[in-house]
């Protein structure tokens, strides 16, 4: 039920960006002659006055469509309300209002989450640290640690209570580079010791390729208003959407080390999932960061991206007059055709990483 879950969010996020797109044409009057959920075969249909509505048999996508590239629309060629009529500000409210949209479901989420939880009050420490491998080739991986598991000592010296803990760790692994390390586990109900080696990373500090994470859980309190909420979910949101904006930074300058962390569709199901199956309340929380990531890649002025189009619609407004649509229709395909196989090769990647999971637990088993 958790995966159901966790993809039901993804589709949701889908149809609030496609909304966006659809609310922004219709009411300004423009035609958009198509609205679907999905991709693929067609599941469910409904045929309105001027849209056909579909539900399709891949739920992960989605878009809006416009007669006025159909051949078989009977709308002529000039009417204004065509998009490709329009002027270049009337276009670009309904290419960014995609984008819009789903940071206003994002801010939404977030502030619905405080509302039924609560507030954040204070974060209560448990002995250890939490502790994620950033990717299967890292050491930590290799030496047998796992997403969840605990650090409880190093070298002997057990972890501090308190949030210093993560300092300790991180100092104790980045002073002992090439020299074997001691730590002691929790593994869900089990202890046990490790050995391993961390790497000289390139400002020679060891590294062991892991995210460390306070252990504990953080104690909540009713809001005293919604004026509270909307605050604290305004202060969060600007966490979230900066913390994006950063991570996609370190992407592009750091390309080499974080694009291993780079998620698709098989990944993300799995997280979520994962945030379902501990407290069906933190779907509030994946949905927002999630809706805040998918803005934020769409904006990007990349070929077949919301942010590809608008680009076009600046050098348009720029120069007064559109790119050739030869060169537009190039520009767009080559875009399409490489997101496309980026998004095959993360799930073939994804996929296989999952199987091979699946048949070690298999074996743990037998």
């Amino acid at each position: 039920m958790s995966v159901l879950a966790a993809i039901a969010v993804l589709a949701i996020l889908i149809l609030v960006h496609e909304l966006g797109h659809f609310i922004a044409a219709r009411s300004q009057g423009i035609y958009a002659n198509r609205f679907s959920l999905g991709f693929g075969p067609i599941l469910l249909k409904y045929q309105g006055s001027e849209t056909e509505y579909t539900i399709r048999a891949f739920p992960l996508g989605g878009f809006v469509g416009f007669p006025d590239d159909d051949p078989d629309s009977e709308i002529p060629p000039n009417d204004p309300n065509l998009l490709r009529n329009r002027p270049v500000l009337d276009r670009a409210i309904v290419i960014s209002a995609g984008v819009i949209a789903n940071l206003i479901f994002a801010y939404l989420m977030l502030a619905l989450q405080l509302g039924i939880v609560g507030i954040p009050q204070e974060f209560q420490y448990q002995p250890g640290v939490l502790v994620k491998p950033v990717n299967e080739q890292s050491v930590a991986y290799q030496a047998g640690i796992r997403e969840g598991d605990i650090i409880l000592a190093i070298n002997g010296q057990e972890v501090p209570l308190g949030k210093d803990a993560t300092t300790l760790l991180t100092k104790e692994i980045q002073t002992h580079p090439n020299q074997e390390i001691d730590l002691k586990i929790q593994h869900e109900t089990q202890q046990t010791n490790l050995k391993l080696t961390p790497k000289p990373g390139a400002d020679g500090k060891g590294v062991v390729g892991v995210e460390l994470v306070p252990n504990g859980k953080a104690i909540y309190r009713r809001p005293q208003n919604i004026i509270e909420i909307l605050k604290v979910a305004a202060n969060r949101f600007e966490e979230l959407v900066v913390g994006t904006f950063q991570g996609f930074g370190q992407l592009i300058t750091n390309f080499g080390k974080t694009v291993g962390q780079v998620s698709g569709p098989v990944k993300i199901v799995q997280i979520g999932a994962q945030l379902a199956a501990s407290d069906s309340t933190n779907l509030f929380s994946f949905a927002a960061i999630i809706s805040i990531n998918l803005a934020i890649i769409n904006i990007l002025p990349l070929p077949a991206l919301d942010g590809g189009q608008l680009a076009f619609l600046l050098i348009e407004g720029l120069f007064g007059k559109p790119l050739p649509n030869k060169i537009q229709e190039g520009v767009m395909q080559t875009g399409l055709v490489l997101l496309l196989g980026l998004g095959i090769f993360l799930i073939v990647k994804e996929t296989s990483q999952l199987t091979s999971q699946l048949e070690w637990v298999q074996k743990l088993l037998q």
